[in-house]
């Protein structure tokens, strides 16, 4: 795995300094995360985060992320199942001109995040972009599963979630990473 320089992490309110941070991490929700109702609720819920040494808008990001090779396998198993988007419906949702993109709906927007809620109403994907010191950006990508019956103490994910959780957890990551890398390549 690709590793960065010493990175100063601030997460869920606490700072830490760590020497040879991966380029994604690991981290908690930041404040203001529209995700973090979720969390509140008692769903299953991760935040990744990558920073990259130049500005980034959000609509750039969620278009990276979108449009992306890391995505596009995704993009073409939705589409067996009558999901299919494109590079042109990424973009409008990138820009705030669609409130659907493939098999999601546009559940909470602002300037810097969307969340995002599929069509089985089970799963969030939220992306955020925040402005670092100087002329860095932050890029946070995470998910939330929700259970039936969350928030009433009865809400069980169950034995798929349980064997798929280490794929997830990997494919966020090659997801964010992916947005990442597409970003940079535009930068440079």
């Amino acid at each position: 795995m690709r590793r960065d320089k010493t990175v100063r992490l601030r997460a869920g309110g606490r700072s830490c300094d760590q020497v040879n941070v991966p380029a994604v991490t690991r981290c908690d929700l930041p404040p203001g995360a529209l995700l973090r109702r979720y969390a509140d609720a008692g769903a299953y819920t991760d935040c990744y985060a990558a920073d990259i040494a130049t500005r980034v808008s959000f609509a750039a990001y969620v278009e990276a992320f979108y449009v992306g090779a890391a995505f596009r396998p995704e993009r073409l198993m939705l589409g067996l199942i009558g999901k299919s988007s494109n590079d042109a419906d990424a973009r409008r949702l990138a820009h705030g001109e669609a409130e659907t993109f493939a098999a999601w709906s546009v559940e909470a927007r602002a300037v810097d995040q969307l969340l995002l809620c599929d069509f089985q109403n089970r799963t969030r994907s939220w992306l955020m972009c925040e402005a670092r010191e100087g002329e860095g950006t932050r890029l946070f990508f995470g998910s939330a599963v929700v259970p039936v019956g969350v928030g009433s103490g009865a809400g069980r994910l169950g034995f798929p979630f349980d064997a798929l959780l280490g794929f997830h957890q990997l494919y966020s990551r090659v997801l964010l990473g992916g947005a990442r890398g597409r970003l940079l390549k535009r930068a440079a």
